[in-house]
């Protein structure tokens, strides 16, 4: 049997916590910056958890997580 592969992409944007949660960062921090608030700009460059119903796919594609 070879060897599972791991999705090389997801890899560099998701991270493993201490208790085997799966860490992501927010999304819209990119461009259109000046009509969003400083607090939630502040807020967005926070690391969040992946929300459970996307858990599963994630260790399909990172399999060795």
């Amino acid at each position: 049997m070879p060897a599972m592969k791991t999705s090389r992409s997801a890899a560099k944007r998701f991270k493993k916590t201490g208790t085997g949660k799966i860490v992501r960062n927010k999304a819209y921090k990119r461009h259109i910056l000046t009509k969003k608030s400083t607090k939630r700009k502040r807020n967005l460059r926070k690391d969040t958890i992946l929300d459970k119903t996307n858990v599963r796919n994630m260790k399909k594609i990172l399999p060795y997580m």
